[in-house]
């Protein structure tokens, strides 16, 4: 079973300074586990790492998709499980970096439906009550009868929403049970999730958005929307962009928009620290116990 270390834990946490200083101290790589950074020209409001911040460690999977086009996890997974087998090879040790919560579910456990094969009819019959009654009532759909998967789909990701109630549909059982039934790790995998105080946490989340609008986040979404790109686009369904919808249409100020970033990480915060407390293996540790563990100054 292949080894890699994993840095985890909530947004603005501290998570890409502490794993470049680990990666320098034991020869690592890192991959981004970060479903935001993987966009090209999105840089401000994902508080992508910069090549200053990376410090000459490789960081890979950030930057390599157009913001235009569909990625799915399990085009992530195919791409993380190549460079952790890429960064093996060379002799280094992969360190995933992130903290989005359904890409390391999907990479470090089996990625399947439980074998579920698509059914046309009712995909069509979904697709039908989608277009009548709107994707909340499909959530609403799913909630009643897989609340752990309702949690992880967020009513506009429409794709993932039908799947999900077509294997219901298929199977007689959920998307989450048929999954549980493999729960097998497939590395060994050393997990360290960043235990912040909740009240510094948030003072950090304030200040980074502060500095994203300090930084042009305004002028970065203007540039996107220049460019072709529109609010219903999966890329635009990020913290950081989405909010701005309501701007451009009008209905809120610039200063709504930065306190609701702001409350919305917050609230994102506090989920992946409910995700990651699911993992039993999972070492709760502050910034400073992980640099003594990994003897880094």
């Amino acid at each position: 079973m292949q080894k890699i270390i994993a840095i985890a834990g909530p947004t603005a946490s501290g998570k890409s300074s502490i794993a470049v200083k680990i990666a320098k101290k034991i020869g690592g790589e890192i991959i981004s586990m970060d479903s935001m950074q993987i966009y090209k020209d999105m840089n401000i409001g994902t508080a992508k790492v910069t090549s200053d911040e990376m410090d000459g460690i490789p960081h890979h999977l950030i930057d390599i998709i157009n913001p235009k086009m569909p990625f799915s996890v399990s085009d992530f997974v195919k791409l993380a499980k190549n460079k952790i087998d890429e960064i093996i090879s060379l002799g280094k040790m992969p360190i995933l970096v992130g903290g989005t919560g359904l890409y390391y579910e999907s990479l470090i456990y089996p990625f399947g439906f439980g074998g579920a094969k698509s059914n046309d009819e009712i995909k069509a019959k979904l697709y039908k009550e989608l277009e009548q009654y709107g994707a909340e009532y499909l959530h609403s759909k799913l909630k009643e009868i897989d609340p752990i998967d309702a949690e992880k789909i967020h009513p506009n990701n429409t794709k993932r929403l039908i799947r999900a109630l077509e294997i219901y549909e298929l199977t007689g059982s959920t998307k989450s049970e048929n999954s549980k039934s493999d729960k097998k790790l497939q590395y060994d995998i050393d997990m360290y999730v960043l235990n912040t105080d909740r009240q510094i946490l948030y003072e950090k989340i304030e200040k980074r958005v502060q500095i994203m609008f300090e930084n042009g986040l305004l002028n970065e979404i203007k540039s996107l929307l220049a460019s072709g790109i529109t609010f219903d686009m999966q890329s635009m369904q990020g913290i950081g962009y989405k909010e701005f919808k309501d701007y451009f249409d009008g209905k809120i100020t610039l200063e709504q928009v930065k306190d609701l970033i702001i409350l919305n990480s917050r609230h994102y915060a506090k989920r992946q620290i409910t995700w990651f407390k699911r993992y039993d293996f999972a070492k709760f540790l502050t910034i400073e116990e992980l640099l003594y563990l990994y003897n880094c100054k």
